[in-house]
């Protein structure tokens, strides 16, 4: 039972982010409602970065509704650029004494509690609690504006600021010129000035990602030598693990956002480069690569003498979001409370796919014509022969096989129909 108490930044944001996509996906507001005890345990000294510990149960209690609505009042810190206090580590916890003094600020937890926040906001008004709604809103716009003057380099986004306003992730830094996630993030909060999200994309691929080796690096160049100490990422040997290899979390992430983007060929490109089974698929890429071939390893490294070779395998949260992105953001499966779209980002010469889908005791049947189309020119849906004019395929648990046929618009009308050959494989 026991714990670590820490400065990290970001995992507590992480509970509204889940809960709200918990309540979109499923429509059951009334998690929010549920009454949950709160962990109590001593508050860190000043000089304390972290203490292990055993907490004990609060005699209070409080809807998850308000556990999430405190975690973001907690999160929403802010620096001297107006951006939030990035602790002793946000996300990359390797990070940690960037901000070890309470100064630091990170660029990346500016785009990750703006995606929280105006998804929160809307959970906030239906339960009437507006003030919430307004607050939740105005800080989101403020982080925006914040990261739009402060973290943008030029060319990408800045990852963070050190605890005397140094930027990190500057086309200066001889080391961490680059960071994956700040780029990334600016196109999944939705926030990022468009045109800027194409620019950081850009520099992402052109930077970070390696053709040859399939690796989608965290950051590059490693640190290896600079005077500053961001933390004990630095610890690690250079094109090992998050200093410089493919963090294939993050990695994840990248394919997201080129997804979001409509890029499709990218993002199945580099969708398929984070495929174990494509690093295993010949005897010298399974010599290279030396971990199982059927799970996800949590990095594939970048060292010279271990390049390509995979580590911490059954050990990475990455295999969740892999699993989320082909779904969601490639296949399109879109489902919020009891229906469902499919707006599939796949290759234009992708001929078709299909869905078997299970809801309760009933089985949606699903083909795709032509789905590499429909991104451009819309799609006709049919549920049981019937057209659904708005796209939307509406889920009844009636135990009875429904089927779904959604063919691309331009298909559909066209006089020489698509004839579906084989389906590429994710």
């Amino acid at each position: 039972g026991s714990g670590v108490r820490t400065r990290f930044s970001d995992d507590l944001a992480w509970l509204p982010f889940v809960v709200e996509h918990y309540v979109r996906v499923t429509g059951d507001d009334s998690v929010l409602n549920e009454e949950v005890a709160f962990l109590t345990m001593r508050r860190l000294e000043p000089h304390e970065h972290e203490a292990y510990e055993q907490p004990h149960v609060s005699g209070e209690r409080a809807s998850v509704y308000e556990h999430c609505r405190r975690a973001i009042g907690k999160a929403c810190t802010s620096g001297a650029h107006g951006l939030p206090l990035i602790g002793t580590g946000d996300w990359n916890d390797g990070m940690n004494r960037i901000g070890k003094d309470g100064h630091g600020e990170s660029v990346w937890l500016g785009w990750f509690l703006v995606r929280v926040l105006r998804s929160f906001a809307p959970l906030a008004e239906r339960r009437g609690s507006t003030d919430d709604a307004t607050m939740f809103r105005a800080q989101a716009d403020r982080y925006v504006e914040a990261l739009e003057h402060s973290a943008w380099d030029g060319g990408w986004y800045r990852r963070a600021f050190y605890d005397d306003g140094t930027p990190l992730g500057t086309a200066t830094d001889a080391e961490c010129r680059i960071d994956s996630i700040a780029q990334s993030w600016s196109v999944i909060s939705g926030a990022g000035l468009p045109e800027r999200q194409v620019i950081a994309m850009r520099a992402l691929a052109d930077q970070l990602v390696d053709p040859i080796t399939r690796v989608i690096k965290l950051l590059t160049p490693p640190f290896d030598r600079t005077t500053r100490d961001p933390g004990y990422i630095k610890g690690y040997v250079p094109g090992v693990r998050e200093n410089g290899a493919q963090y294939t979390h993050a990695a994840t992430w990248a394919v997201l956002a080129a997804a979001r983007l409509g890029q499709a060929d990218t993002a199945m490109r580099w969708y398929r480069m984070l495929n174990p089974f494509t690093h295993s698929d010949t005897p010298e890429g399974a010599a290279r690569y030396r971990v199982e071939p059927y799970v996800v390893a949590a990095d594939v490294y970048t060292t010279p003498g271990a390049l390509g070779r995979g580590g911490w395998t059954w050990y990475t949260g990455s295999a969740s979001w892999i699993y989320r992105v082909g779904l969601e953001a490639l296949v399109g499966f879109r489902k919020e409370g009891d229906t469902l779209r499919i707006e599939p980002c796949v290759p234009e010469e992708w001929a078709e796919l299909s869905i078997a889908y299970r809801f309760g005791a009933t089985t949606y049947a699903i083909q795709v014509t032509q789905p590499g189309l429909i991104r451009r020119d819309g799609a006709v849906v049919t549920l049981d022969g019937t057209e659904l004019t708005d796209g939307v395929i509406p889920l009844l648990d009636d135990g009875i096989e429904h089927r779904v046929e959604i063919v691309a618009r331009a298909a559909y009308f066209s006089s020489t129909r698509y004839e579906p050959s084989s389906t590429p494989m994710l």
